[in-house]
């Protein structure tokens, strides 16, 4: 048991270490990417969108 106990501060350990070495966004980076995530994504559902509705109005008129 004592041996587990070792491992998970060691573990825990070299994690907060390595997370002293992460180079984190500001807080304007991290909003611009939230804007170009969100934007993007609507974008493509969007054109996702247009062909799917351009696919039904097809099939439509086959089907008929």
């Amino acid at each position: 048991m004592r041996n587990y106990l070792n491992k998970a501060v060691t573990y825990f350990k070299a994690s907060w270490k390595e997370l002293k070495k992460v180079t984190w966004p500001t807080k304007n980076e991290t909003v611009n990417y939230t804007l170009l995530v969100v934007s993007i994504s609507l974008i493509i559902a969007t054109f996702l969108g247009i062909i799917d509705w351009l696919f039904s109005l097809i099939l439509e008129k086959l089907v008929k």
